[in-house]
């Protein structure tokens, strides 16, 4: 298994290929490719490289699939005794990037392609039940 930590918009998050997960606003449109060079912790099959404080040539290469507003936050505010209420709302912008890759000094760790392989069916006759009359 690989994965990488990443650091954007100022939030740490660990990242696996194939996997998408949902970021800070990036200023890239839909669809567009975006590398990401800030990688602090590369692990592939149990091997770790830690950097100090990034990972020198690890890059993180994904794709931003859409761009939305995630769920509102209510702030509500009162003090007692002097009938002051305020309720106000937060909704951040947020960006859903697909991680395509992770590459460590060229080494490229991509998600593992689906296999082709079509469903295993039985095709043995069901067997009927037998009915007890009591």
């Amino acid at each position: 298994m690989t994965y990488a930590i990443i650091e954007t918009g100022g939030k740490q998050i660990r990242v696996e290929p194939g996997r998408f997960y949902d970021i800070e606003l990036l200023t890239a449109e839909p669809d567009e490719k975006v590398t990401i060079e800030a990688v602090l912790l590369v692990q592939n099959d149990g091997e770790v490289t830690i950097g100090q404080p990034l990972v020198s040539g690890a890059t993180v290469e994904g794709t931003i699939l859409r761009h939305f507003r995630d769920r509102k936050v209510l702030v509500y505010k009162m003090k007692p005794k002097k009938k002051t209420r305020k309720k106000r709302g937060h909704r951040q912008e947020v960006t859903r990037l697909l991680i395509n890759s992770i590459t460590l000094n060229g080494t490229v760790f991509a998600a593992e392609a689906a296999t082709d392989e079509s469903p295993v069916v039985d095709d043995a006759p069901a067997q009927e039940a037998e009915t007890v009359a009591e």
